[in-house]
């Protein structure tokens, strides 16, 4: 039975349409998730839309609709955004069904019966834009005198009766958690929220009277629960929470969640303190990523410079976006992009240098052997360059992504795609056609079993490009998974059956700059 591997990415908040950030989190998690699968792991990969809470609230009165109509609008931007960047989830959880409205209510109750839930008044300044309660000591000052929560935006002081968990409970558990090692990752954010749990912990105040856009706490009807009490039981909803065989036996806890580095004290806190308090297994990691900066400033409406990623997308291939966010920035860092960067580096990686090799490659195939296979006898060059191409493929590309390395995993791939149009340029194919015909016929076809590796490979970060090209080369869909690189005997199976290469068409075209750009 194939292991089961379950990775999530935040859930998004649907009162703006979705920004470059939101398009980085759900590539990469697709990444990670296509990987999985072609590791042969048993995927399940969710995502969704956070749609409670009194921005919502707020949102919708400035419009005139119903926060649930304004809910239904933003939440399906989200979802196009998804399948136009061919993000492959399985579940897309709204916070707005009425099996999230069970579960988290649910959770709760564990939580009341383990005696961590209180009512009591909360007075304290709290962020709208964070949906989130910060100390005194947290805040910072802004030039017209206003308080401003670490994150830069405006809060303000708010007296109500609420609902209160007992986070004070839980330091001890938490700090031996965020001591796991590998439970939070990078180990920036990890030393960061040590210091947050040895700094001490408060209760957390867990509902709000002032509004009623969200989940009721039950047996208490004119109370709505903390938006973020909602927003995280998603990760179990979607995999049948509170029902405990099925799915949530076989998924929980959580392999991956992928979040950005602004929530990671939500997420590995507050979830596993919720967690721990309803005797339920914690996530097994936490991984906060980087900011994407517009040329090295974050995106702001004010600025002007916010990003429709559907239009990047649409400028410069769904495929060549991806590949640039995972090959540019080091995951785990802010990280900077501009349509030059994209052009440049997408120009220079796939379409010079693999998809030039993959198609002069095929084409001498085609024109000079009639696009047959057949078995040949290689030389030391030919069997150096596949062992160099398989250790890329196979173990060093593979090892980086198990580690969520991408950049540098794709940087072990480039070198094997740089070391076959060396050997090209080396064995001069085109020479071999007039001098020694039988060695031109073995390069091409040790070209073609290279180029077969490389697919496989990178066909994660570049899925459609990396299928057109696996077809045009005769591999079927079982044989695309990285345990095939490891099978000797795929070539003659191929050569067996007849199969023979067509005029092959190229894959990464080159990109050209938008004229406003230029």
């Amino acid at each position: 039975m194939a292991e089961p591997y379950y990775i999530t990415t935040a859930i998004s908040y649907p009162n703006g349409k979705p920004h470059i950030g939101h398009a980085y989190e759900a590539i990469a998690a697709d990444v990670i998730a296509r990987f999985q699968r072609q590791m042969g792991r048993d995927v399940r990969f969710q995502t969704g839309t956070d749609e409670h809470g009194l921005k919502m609230a707020q949102k919708a009165r400035d419009l005139g609709i119903t926060p649930a109509a304004l809910a239904d609008e933003m939440s399906q931007h989200f979802i196009d955004m998804c399948d136009g960047l061919n993000v492959s989830y399985d579940v897309f959880q709204r916070t707005t069904e009425p099996r999230h409205h069970a579960a988290t209510q649910e959770l709760w109750r564990r939580m009341e019966s383990n005696g961590d839930l209180y009512l009591d008044r909360y007075e304290g300044w709290y962020s709208v834009r964070d949906e989130a309660y910060y100390d005194e000591s947290e805040l910072t000052t802004g030039e017209g005198g206003e308080k401003l929560s670490p994150q830069g935006t405006p809060v303000e002081w708010t007296v109500e009766e609420s609902w209160f968990f007992r986070l004070s409970n839980y330091g001890d558990k938490l700090l031996a958690l965020l001591e796991t090692p590998g439970f939070l990752r990078p180990e920036s954010r990890r030393n960061e929220m040590i210091a947050f749990v040895k700094s001490g912990l408060r209760d957390l105040s867990v509902s709000r009277t002032s509004f009623d856009w969200g989940i009721k706490v039950p047996g208490s009807e004119d109370h709505v629960m903390y938006v973020w009490v909602d927003a995280l039981t998603n990760y179990i909803t979607g995999i049948g929470f509170p029902d405990e065989g099925g799915d949530f036996a076989k998924y929980w806890p959580a392999n991956l969640h992928l979040i950005g580095k602004d929530i990671v004290r939500f997420h590995t806190i507050y979830w596993p303190a919720f967690l721990m308090s309803a005797s339920l297994p914690v996530p097994k990691q936490v991984f906060g990523h980087g900011f994407l900066l517009n040329r090295g400033q974050k995106e702001s409406k004010s600025l002007g410079n916010v990003t429709d990623p559907m239009a990047l997308a649409g400028q410069f291939g769904v495929d060549s976006l991806r590949y640039f966010l995972m090959r540019e920035v080091a995951f785990g860092q802010d990280g900077s992009y501009s349509p030059e960067a994209i052009v440049t580096r997408c120009n220079a990686e796939l379409a010079n240098s693999f998809g030039n090799l993959a198609q002069r490659s095929l084409s001498m195939i085609f024109k000079n052997l009639d696009g047959q296979l057949s078995a040949n006898s290689p030389q030391d060059a030919d069997r150096e360059l596949l062992a160099t191409v398989r250790k890329a493929c196979a173990v060093d590309l593979v090892e980086s992504f198990e580690a969520l390395d991408f950049s540098n995993g794709i940087e072990a791939w480039m070198r094997a795609v740089f070391a076959c149009n060396q050997y090209v340029d080396e064995q001069a194919p085109w020479t071999l056609k007039k001098t020694d015909p039988e060695r031109m016929k073995a390069v091409l076809l040790t070209l073609f079993k290279a180029v077969r590796d490389l697919a496989i490979a990178i066909r994660p970060v570049v899925p459609t490009s990396g299928d057109k090209l696996l077809v045009q080369l005769g591999i079927p869909v079982e044989e695309r998974s990285f345990a095939a690189l490891a099978d000797e005997a795929w070539y003659q199976r191929l050569v067996d059956s007849g199969f023979r290469l067509e005029q092959p068409v190229g894959v990464f075209p080159r990109l050209e700059l938008p004229a406003e750009d230029a």
